[in-house]
């Protein structure tokens, strides 16, 4: 119980200390505490590129071209099953380079005759002779192969035949296979990592979107789907995994008398090739069972001993029960497997049976106590749950409506997580995880819509780029609309007997309308003005998003896309409409759902009389994906309402108000002034979520242009710590008097929010002790990718010039940093006051090296950083002259377009912080 007391005290003390400093660093530490805590991970670290003199087992070297991941094999025959036998040649402690063979048989019905069978093959090399058994009605026969001919441009692999096969006839290709097992986190990759102080190598792969033809012949397309058996060849000391349970283990002697293990699997259900995976590994697991389904999580031995993967499995279990009851529809496997990776490129992957996750998505450390940590592992592992139903069960007929599988189990994962963590507010993580982010991005004239046409990505989309923010949050966006106006029971009905239909098959999003429409017409308390094809295709074929301006005076709402005003250079014309749910509320009370299916109506219960406290809030909680533009006579009233009543606008409600009055400023609707009157209320707001929001528009992504201005830093400063202090009492007294309640409350961890900034705060102040104590915990074995990536960016917060270098010095070496960091750590020191300068001459310095290693991918990112960063004139002819010497002439007309929308950004800036200080020198003593 002692033990107890004082780690309390101190744990107390130490929150109380973080409160403090937030409040002495004032804009600069809370605008990185809240407006900050949410910001884009570090740029991924790019793959390491293949040395130019390492042998290869086929060419072209790389990735194709990304039109070749887009290229449709004939619909002439049909894939039904697959015998695939893998053998990684690894050995412990064997070194590089790795290589991997197989067989797969594949038994495929002809549904029209042809004299060549083609499927997928991206980077493999033939392996034997390939043999067409058939048709299998006839005993023994054969149809002679004339040749194997690989299209690499196109990553097809081309049978030519000396017959025919024949529709309404089954046959077997057969096909030996070898290729290049890399360390690049695509396809079948091997990664190396340390366990309990030994270096250890495992296998996996990553096949989505199309990455299985890397890995073995098939028919690489989602609609193409078969059954699968498996067999994986593997040193003994290791063990394997596959979609479904292992049935017999085995011994085989390779040609040289070297025994192999090897691994039988069960057969799968029918599947959809980007959905097969495979771990080779020396791993522990903790399991469990729900319903009859064998959970194993596997880790590293030390973090499994350690507990870290508790958590993971407590959670799955209760999120697996949940997920079939609501959806009325049964996981089908016996098992699943959930392997937390110490490196992975994908974050997670939805596998069936065998999901992968990079191991900061599953790992847990009791000793930290706050939700946080919790929230974000439940809510990845909801997420790949749901594919189990949507994608791995029903899959979109092609990648063009890839937001069925993925934006609906970005949807459910949220609905998961508050299963398992009940205090989570489900409104408010969603409005801030995914709905107002995408909404910042969602509005550019050349974003994507949603779903297109099959022919439109197959000619002009990379597959890769559709696992964007548009698919995963716009897509949960709009389904938690359609769950909004259907009402959740309608909607869920509706899902269960797409789910039904479909199973084991595939789907486009009209066939989601059409059961929906189903359920529909089949009752009458949800009546729609329109199809459900017709209002959700106005959601989904068309890019953007709208913005509802209100009269109050005449009832009138209008609607435009959401478009930046401030572009002086449109010409395009933008007449997209929607068909537009309001939730909306009168002075309180809740009123009836409107639609707004024209440009422009009328609504006259909207009119309000000339009492100041008669107002209109409109998508009341955000039940619809869209901003609101009030006119000046609402927005005083809403004004006012909050300085004398916050909670009589609900605390959703307030964050979108705040927020779509800051955006519309941002893109020329209305004026500064009037978004900061809305934030005199702010001394009586005491929900951290919205003062997160305040507090990225007030002191945006680049500070230095507010906090150096020296009009505007005082007072805002001034402005702000005023408002702020009510909110400061109010936990530290909450602190002191019950700090394990703080466990419960998401937006209220301060201590993991500030982390980052803490970290670095701790690095500019001290020396190099300082310094060289941040890198020798980088370089602990035990530090998770979390730390790692918080220590990572706080060593570039030196204030001295000299361990700056150093640390870029660093970047450089083959030893200390894979190559996958360098980018990184440039780009982390770039985005620094003092590293800004010292990493711009370093990558010019270096330009020759860098180049040579990284190529131009690493210049176009550190360039693209530096656009944001540059704030003088100056600085934009700097990079204008670097540019001009070292890109294509095709780049730098880009890049110099890049460089005038800067010069304009900056002029625009400066004006508004001119505005800004006015109206803060009026506003300061309120």
């Amino acid at each position: 119980m002692g033990a107890r007391g004082l780690y309390v005290g101190r744990r107390a003390a130490a929150l109380l200390a973080a409160l403090l400093l937030a409040l002495l660093a004032a804009l600069l530490a809370l605008a990185a505490l809240y407006g900050r805590c949410r910001q884009e991970e570090p740029p991924s670290p790019r793959p390491p590129r293949p040395s130019p003199t390492a042998p290869r087992l086929t060419a072209p070297p790389g990735p194709a071209p990304a039109a070749a991941s887009d290229r449709r094999l004939p619909r002439n025959l049909l894939p039904l099953h697959y015998d695939l036998e893998l053998w990684p040649q690894v050995r412990p402690g064997q070194a590089g380079p790795f290589a991997f063979s197989g067989q797969v048989n594949i038994t495929v019905h002809c549904l029209q005759d042809t004299d060549a069978a083609l499927l997928h093959s991206s980077g493999l090399r033939s392996h034997g002779a390939a043999v067409v058994r058939g048709p299998l009605s006839e005993k023994g026969a054969v149809v002679e192969v004339a040749g194997l001919r690989m299209d690499a441009a196109s990553e097809v692999a081309v049978l030519e035949l000396r017959g025919r096969l024949l529709a309404g006839r089954r046959y077997v290709l057969q096909l030996g296979f070898q290729g290049r097992l890399e360390e690049d986190l695509d396809g079948l990759f091997l990664t190396r990592y340390t366990d309990q102080g030994l270096s250890s190598m495992l296998i996996a792969s990553q096949l989505e979107p199309t990455y299985a033809r890397t890995v073995y012949p098939c028919f690489d397309e989602p609609a193409m789907k078969a059954t699968f058996n498996i067999r994986i060849v593997h040193d003994p000391s290791y063990v394997a995994l596959s979609n479904m349970p292992a049935i017999d283990i085995s011994e085989m002697k390779d040609e040289n008398g070297s025994l192999w293990t090897v691994t039988k699997f069960n057969t799968s259900l029918k599947m959809s090739t980007y959905l097969t995976a495979f771990v080779v590994c020396d791993f522990d697991y903790v399991t469990r069972t729900e319903r009859g389904n064998e959970i194993r999580i596997w880790a590293r031995k030390e973090a499994v001993k350690s507990g870290y993967v508790d958590y993971a499995l407590n959670v799955t279990g209760p999120i697996f029960s949940f997920l079939e009851d609501l959806l009325n529809v049964s996981y089908p496997l016996p098992k699943t497997d959930l392997v937390a990776l110490p490196d992975f490129g994908a974050g997670a992957m939805e596998n069936w049976g065998l999901m992968t996750f990079h191991e900061s998505s599953l790992m847990y450390r009791p000793s930290d106590k706050f939700t946080s940590r919790k929230a974000m592992i439940a809510i990845i592992v909801s997420h790949e749950l749901g594919h189990q139903w949507f994608g791995n069960l029903v899959t979109m007929n092609w990648w063009n409506d890839l937001w069925l599988n993925e934006g609906l189990a970005s949807y459910f994962e949220y609905l998961g997580a508050i299963i398992v963590e009940p205090t989570l507010s489900l409104d408010k993580i969603f409005y801030d995880h995914v709905v107002q982010p995408v909404l910042r991005e969602d509005n550019e004239r050349g974003v994507r819509s949603l779903s297109q046409t099959e022919e439109k990505i197959k000619g002009s989309f990379s597959l890769i780029s559709l696992f964007d923010s548009i698919t995963y949050s716009k897509g949960a966006s709009i389904t938690w609309m359609l769950s909004g106006f259907l009402t959740e029971k309608l909607f869920i009905r509706a899902l269960t007997s797409y789910l039904k239909e479909f199973s084991f098959s595939n789907a486009n999003q009209d066939d989601l309308w059409i059961h929906i429409q189903m359920v529909v017409d089949a009752q009458n308390e949800v009546q729609l003005p329109a199809s459900v094809k017709q209002i959700m295709d106005s959601w989904t074929c068309q890019n953007g998003f709208p913005v509802l301006t209100l009269n109050l005076t005449t009832g009138t709402i209008s609607q435009e896309q959401f478009l930046n005003k401030k572009n002086e250079n449109r010409t395009d014309s933008y007449t997209n409409t929607w068909i537009i749910p309001i939730s909306w509320m009168r002075n309180g009370s809740s009123q009836p759902l409107m639609w707004l299916d024209k440009s422009s109506k009328v609504f006259p219960e909207m009119q309000v009389s000339e009492s100041e406290y008669d107002w209109v809030l409109l998508n009341v909680n955000l039940n619809g994906y869209y901003r609101v533009n009030y006119d000046q006579l609402n927005l005083k009233r809403l004004a006012c309402l909050l300085e004398n009543d916050p909670k009589a606008i609900p605390a959703v409600s307030r964050f979108q108000l705040i927020d779509d009055v800051f955006a519309l400023t941002q893109f020329g609707y209305i004026q500064i002034e009037t978004a900061l009157e809305l934030t005199k209320y702010l001394a009586r707001e005491d929900e951290l979520f919205i003062w997160n929001m305040v507090l990225s528009n007030l002191v945006p992504e680049n500070l230095e242009s507010t906090l150096k201005n020296y009009e505007v830093y005082p007072l805002l400063k001034k402005y702000l710590l005023k408002r702020m202090l009510p909110i400061y009492h109010y936990y530290a007294g909450f602190i002191r008097e019950n700090v394990d309640a703080l466990e419960d409350d998401y937006f209220a961890q301060i201590p993991f929010l500030i982390r980052r900034t803490v970290c670095c705060y701790g690095v500019a102040v001290g020396s190099d002790k300082e310094w060289n104590f941040a890198w020798e915990m980088y370089n602990r074995t035990d530090s998770t990718k979390e730390d790692k990536d918080i220590l990572l960016s706080a060593m570039s917060c030196a204030k001295e010039s000299w361990l700056l270098y150093r640390y870029l010095q660093y970047g450089l070496s083959d030893t200390l940093f894979s190559a996958n960091y360098t980018s990184v750590i440039i780009l982390y020191a770039v985005t620094k006051d003092i590293g800004h300068r010292i990493a711009w001459e370093f990558v010019t310095e270096n330009w020759p090296l860098l180049s040579e290693r990284y190529g131009k991918e690493l210049l176009h990112d550190v360039l693209k950083v530096m656009g944001r960063f540059v704030n003088t004139d100056v600085q934009i002819q700097e990079l204008q002259a670097f540019y001009n010497a070292t890109l294509e002439e095709d780049e730098r007309v880009a890049t110099t377009v890049l460089l005038e929308l800067t010069k304009i950004e900056n002029m625009e800036r400066r004006e508004l912080l001119i505005e800004v200080a006015k109206w803060l020198q009026k506003n300061l003593d309120d």
